[in-house]
């Protein structure tokens, strides 16, 4: 036994570990993003060089990660030649890191090469250089260095010394001589030709499906791993990059408030927390896995001073969380209000704040925002105007900035830049305005022709805040559908249209900027859904994590028998239903469960009950109709039809006759008593 093992051993070492192992069969990224891919019509209304070719042979791979495997082939030339890499092999090929001196003599140039006395020169692998010949201008018998000088013209000047020895391999040609400075001239040359280089994530596309109505709250955490989506269905759905896979499930459903739709959701700055903003009064906290942690007072809705109520007291229409501050959130209601809450006290707000108002009476405010440092707040009034409120200490509802006529409809939304300089205002009146918060006076630049029919219809910024976008909504008579339309923040121009959904309106978008996708949200009264742009070559992680992971296989571990609880003293209405072989003994011996219903009449129905009249059966009188049925009796003559039965009466009596036979063999009538009989 011990032979045969030694034996088993010995064979088995000649193959490698992998051998009779079956691998699992992967669906490679590029076939797995080909699938995601948009429509040639769809990435074609962008005007930006988006569309310009790449260098990267792996469009899995974000940009980061490419230009380190870019970075490396340039390093090590060895590997960019196999690699297949963008630039070419320059030169003989260098020897491994790792070799020791007696591998360096082995593999170095062969005897009687010109390079065998240079201590300084690198030992080549391949064939044997050729032999040295002496340039024309040197009359000196001392054997070349090195391979042969290059001809004079190709020779730049500064480089080399004529009367010297070439020492190295050959100068490359001029076109090859450095890899990056190719790729670096190749991607000016494009940005030349094609303009600014917009880089947006346009090319491939996946859909968070699971609503049933219009898509309204969108929020997608700093890191980009979850996203919350809310909608006019009264549901919030939790996404997980991480943990989905391509059927792209949600892993959670949440209803804040049973008949209240959604219009805001907004994470906390540590990602730990988010904020729900609904139709009612009272907006709810949840933590990171969607577990309730509180909801805020509503306020007494009987007192006129709304700064005496301690809470809202009319339904929500936006909050936001302080950028800086974990623990402060804002929220704004229809009762004309904002309010600024602590998270750890759900029984009253910190401050109230009241807009000024050009008549007496509540207004709803229809938005409010954040400014990036926290130091400011914006809100967006229901008659147009807008105000700007700065946070100092002894601060009051009296706002800092009022733009009386700012809209002519109410404003959906507001959104700060980064460098406190520029505000976005969108509105229902179809309108995009830029704000110079320096001066307020009059809008820096109007983009109008922007549809607009929901009250969460935002404008969000670019990563680098050089382009701003909008969605737009979709009117009756109009084919375009549901538009992505994005700006050019310096030039003030539209750079391009995406198409999101030729049936559906845009609603809520964002450009994340650490995984450079941007998020979509559509839908109209029967459905929604949230779409999600993304390019394998520029994004990182969401998308392109959930898109390439299949589904686990089902298998035999995942069955799951139902426990069955039998309870036979329970009521009928709870009783579980018995079983269908005993049900079916107990039916066969039931009599009129069991009782075997009686044939229909079969035949023409002469003289019986069927068809007696004409309107007795639908089918005999249809028969008789057509002549299938043919009744004779009406055509006979009753006297010969009675006495055609004499005969048989006398020949073979049934009834009367037998009784009289003896004693009356002739039938004797009795005589009529009536004279008319005897007439």
């Amino acid at each position: 036994m011990d032979d045969e093992a030694d034996i088993y051993e010995g064979v088995r070492a000649q193959f490698p570990l992998s051998f009779g192992k079956q691998s699992k069969s992967q669906t490679p990224l590029e076939l797995v993003h080909n699938a995601t891919r948009r429509t040639t019509g769809a990435s074609s209304t962008s005007t930006s060089s988006n569309d310009k070719p790449s260098a990267s042979a792996f469009p899995s791979l974000s940009s980061s990660s490419q230009d380190w495997i870019n970075s490396f082939r340039n390093s090590n030339p060895r590997n960019s030649s196999r690699d297949g890499g963008v630039g070419k092999l320059v030169g003989p090929p260098r020897p491994p890191a790792d070799l020791d001196e007696e591998d360096e003599m082995a593999i170095g140039p062969p005897p009687g090469s010109g390079g065998a006395g240079n201590e300084d020169e690198e030992p080549r692998i391949g064939p044997p250089r050729p032999p040295p010949k002496k340039p024309e201008n040197d009359d000196d018998d001392e054997p070349t260095i090195g391979p042969p000088r290059p001809p004079p013209g190709k020779a730049e000047d500064g480089d080399d010394d004529d009367d010297g020895p070439a020492i190295g391999p050959p100068r490359p040609p001029p076109g090859a001589i450095d890899c990056d400075s190719d790729e670096d001239e190749e991607e000016d040359a494009d940005e030349e030709d094609d303009g600014p280089g917009y880089r947006i994530p346009l090319s491939n596309e996946i859909i968070l499906k699971g609503h049933t109505k219009v898509v309204s709250a969108l929020a997608v955490d700093h890191t980009g791993s979850r996203v919350l989506s809310g909608s006019y269905d009264y549901t919030v759905r939790m996404y997980d990059f991480q943990g989905m896979n391509s059927h792209l499930q949600s892993f959670r459903q949440l209803e804040p408030f049973e008949g209240h739709q959604i219009r805001g959701l907004s994470w906390s700055p540590t990602a730990d927390r988010f904020m729900c903003v609904t139709g009612s009064a009272q907006a709810k906290i949840y933590d990171r896995d969607g577990l309730t942690l509180g909801e805020f007072v509503k306020g007494d809705m009987y007192i006129r001073d709304l700064k005496n109520t301690k809470g809202h007291i009319s339904g929500l229409t936006c909050g936001e969380w302080h950028p800086k501050d974990k623990q402060t959130i804002l929220t704004s209601s229809e009762d004309g209000s904002l309010r600024i809450w602590d998270v750890n006290d759900f029984k009253s707000q910190k401050q109230v704040i009241k807009p000024k108002l050009s008549m007496p009476g509540r207004i709803p405010v229809t938005t409010c925002a954040w400014d990036c440092e926290g130091k400011r707040i914006a809100g967006g009034i229901g008659d147009g105007s807008l105000q700007i409120w700065n946070i100092k200490s002894g601060w009051v509802s009296r706002p800092d900035i009022h733009v009386g006529d700012c809209h002519t409809d109410d404003i959906t939304s507001l959104k700060f830049s980064s460098d406190g300089l520029i505000l976005l205002s969108r509105s229902f009146d179809g309108t995009l305005k830029v704000w110079d918060l320096r001066q307020m006076k009059k809008a820096l630049h109007v983009f109008d022709d922007l549809p607009n029919n929901y009250a969460q219809t935002n404008v969000a910024f670019s990563p680098d805040e050089e382009l701003f976008l909008t969605g737009t909504s979709v009117e009756k008579n109009n084919t375009t559908g549901g538009m992505l339309c994005l700006y050019d923040r310096s030039k003030m121009e539209l750079v391009s249209r995406v198409g999101i959904s030729s049936t559906y309106s845009v609603v809520q978008c964002a450009w994340h900027p650490r995984i450079n996708q941007i998020f979509a949200t559509v839908g109209d009264r029967h459905e929604g859904g949230t779409h999600i742009l993304y390019d394998p070559t520029i994004s990182e992680r969401g998308a392109l994590v959930c898109v390439a992971r299949a589904p686990r296989k089902k298998s035999l571990d995942d069955f799951q028998a139902q426990p069955v609880i039998h309870n036979p003293h329970a009521l009928p209405l709870f009783r579980d239903q018995p079983s269908r072989k005993r049900q079916r003994e107990k039916t066969l011996k039931d009599p009129l469960k069991s009782h075997k219903p009686e044939l229909p009449m079969t035949g023409p129905g002469h003289g019986g009950r069927v068809g007696s009249t004409t309107g007795s059966m639908l089918t005999q009188y249809l028969l008789k109709q057509g002549g299938m049925i043919k009744e004779t009796w009406m055509d006979e003559d009753p006297r010969e039809a009675i006495l055609k039965y004499a005969d048989v009466a006398v020949k073979d009596p049934k009834y009367i006759a037998p009784a009289y036979a003896q004693t009356q063999p002739e039938t004797v009538f009795a005589k009529s008593d009536s004279e008319d009989d005897e007439k």
